[in-house]
């Protein structure tokens, strides 16, 4: 969000799509429309962690991922890279800097499951495929390109990333729980499901913009 906000020097489209599972139909219309030199898809996950699905396909759950760890240690690697590389007056490759960073948290995102394969064998077969899938994770993203964007220092970015990985987790939890309390409820047909977490979402996001500015 705070991308498309700012003012950039090269023309950049944005499209939200949905519809991925049944044959990428937003994204297609989107790329046609379109038609870009280049595109960067980013993936999205919502909180599975509730009781009414199966626990092979809860692809979140509290305690059992590497979120929090890869967005701090990716804040504060691309941090270096761009301050002293990527920035550099010498060199000058800003323009660079969201490809360089995809590389970087891919990278990180490996040495975590090389990591955890290793010392945590259990807690890498739970996580599977879905540990990979943190590349992709806007989050992760999201949070190297505005610590640049307001030009912390390596330290606040190091800090902003956990600080932003705690709320994260904070914002997942919050969200499974309201998921688990609405079964309970009852819920217009087409409201069920994936309709209504969309709505959940947008909800949650109107309520955490409130407290933008206070600090």
């Amino acid at each position: 969000i705070e991308l498309i906000r700012s003012e950039l020097e090269y023309d950049m489209d944005f499209a939200f799509v949905v519809q991925e599972e049944v044959g990428l139909r937003g994204a297609k219309v989107a790329a046609y429309t379109v038609d870009p030199e280049f595109a960067l898809v980013i993936e999205t996950t919502t909180a599975a962690d509730v009781p009414e699905i199966d626990e092979n396909k809860q692809v979140c759950n509290l305690s059992d991922g590497a979120v929090i760890s890869v967005i701090t240690l990716s804040s504060f690697v691309t941090s270096l890279i761009y301050k002293y590389l990527l920035a550099n007056p010498r060199i000058n490759m800003q323009f660079l800097q969201t490809i360089v960073f995809i590389l970087v948290i891919a990278a990180l995102v490996q040495f975590v499951e090389m990591f955890l394969k290793k010392s945590m064998p259990a807690l890498y077969q739970s996580l599977g495929v879905y540990l990979p899938l943190i590349t992709t994770n806007c989050a992760v993203l999201g949070v190297a390109v505005i610590n640049v964007q307001k030009e912390y220092t390596i330290i606040q970015s190091t800090v902003n990333g956990f600080a932003t990985a705690v709320g994260f987790t904070i914002a997942i939890v919050l969200m499974a729980g309201l998921r688990e309390k609405m079964e309970y409820n009852k819920i217009p047909k087409y409201f069920q499901g994936f309709p209504m977490v969309l709505l959940t979402a947008g909800l949650m996001a109107i309520a955490f913009f409130g407290f933008s500015g206070i600090i």
